[in-house]
């Protein structure tokens, strides 16, 4: 299934309701005149109107929105906003912030809405899939939206993945993304490096070489393949060192197991774990080999 064909499919889903030969051309300024008395969409003062706080879209390109603002200047709002009753006389957006924040910035006292009844998942879903569907959205964005909706609403990869239109393992991609170090996260937000990288990264199980591939990916400007192929070298590498690393502890710890076993005269084991700290366990099946373990303590 395609990209478009996926969120298309989400997208009627959700907004089957809405018919989409509504949306109408408004005057440039403001106006109190009514867009269709007969349909979903209304003029509404933009003081009625709140910000959606789980807004997956963080980030507004405020130079793309100046030129918003010029556009309906010049031109009006061609394309109304989606909102939901949340009060009296109040409303929150479900779609359209740029748009609205533009508005403001325009001078508008009002402007074209569709009023939706939405509960709060279908409030982030919509919104999610009308970024989405904009291209609006960058990678981590779309991850941490996607992560809220499944804590949120308690919902499984598959679960959403029908509700959005999107593939599970399209989710699952995303949301591990969120496991990448903050700094990380910042390049992808940026763009600094593509979404091939940062699957890449986020393969390395280990922080440390997590970031010490990112370095290396972004001095190097190495492309995805080169990346890929740097990560299994770095893998292999730390594979390698832990075998190395392991066989003389696994024999020392033999050696101090005899040992201990050798002094008591039962059987003894030792744990311990890389940061260094353990315990000594000493075996005995009966009183008498515990007064035993004693003596021997005390001598």
């Amino acid at each position: 299934m395609s990209q478009k064909q996926e969120l298309g499919k989400g997208l009627n889903a959700l907004l089957s309701n809405i018919n989409k030969n509504q949306a109408s051309v408004i005057k440039p300024q403001g106006t109190s005149e009514a867009i269709s008395q007969d349909s979903l969409i209304q003029l509404m003062p933009l003081h009625l109107i709140k910000a959606n706080p789980n807004q997956p879209r963080n980030q507004f390109d405020e130079e793309k929105i100046e030129e918003l603002v010029l556009s309906i200047k010049n031109f009006g709002i061609i394309q109304p906003i989606t909102v939901r009753k949340i009060g009296n006389d109040e409303y929150q957006i479900i779609s359209g912030e740029r748009r609205f924040r533009a508005a403001k910035q325009a001078g508008l006292s009002e402007i074209p809405s569709y009023i939706r009844k939405a509960n709060d998942q279908e409030l982030l879903e919509m919104a999610l899939i009308e970024n989405i569907q904009r291209e609006d959205l960058n990678p981590i964005e779309i991850a941490i939206s996607y992560q809220m909706l499944v804590e949120e609403f308690k919902l499984t990869h598959e679960g959403l993945a029908d509700r959005v239109g999107k593939k599970r393992s399209t989710i699952s991609n995303y949301t591990r993304l969120l496991k990448l170090a903050p700094e990380i996260q910042n390049a992808v937000k940026s763009n600094q490096i593509s979404m091939g990288h940062a699957r890449v990264l986020v393969g390395m199980d280990d922080l440390i070489q997590q970031l010490h591939l990112f370095k290396e990916l972004q001095n190097k400007k190495l492309s995805v393949r080169e990346c890929e192929q740097l990560a299994a070298k770095i893998t292999k590498q730390n594979s390698r060192k832990v075998v190395s690393d392991k066989k003389p502890i696994d024999h020392d710890i033999k050696t101090i197991e005899n040992k201990i076993s050798a002094f008591f005269g039962v059987k003894a084991n030792l744990k311990r774990k890389s940061s260094g700290e353990g315990q000594i366990i000493i075996r005995f099946d009966s009183d008498h080999a515990l007064n035993d373990i004693l003596d021997r303590l005390d001598a």
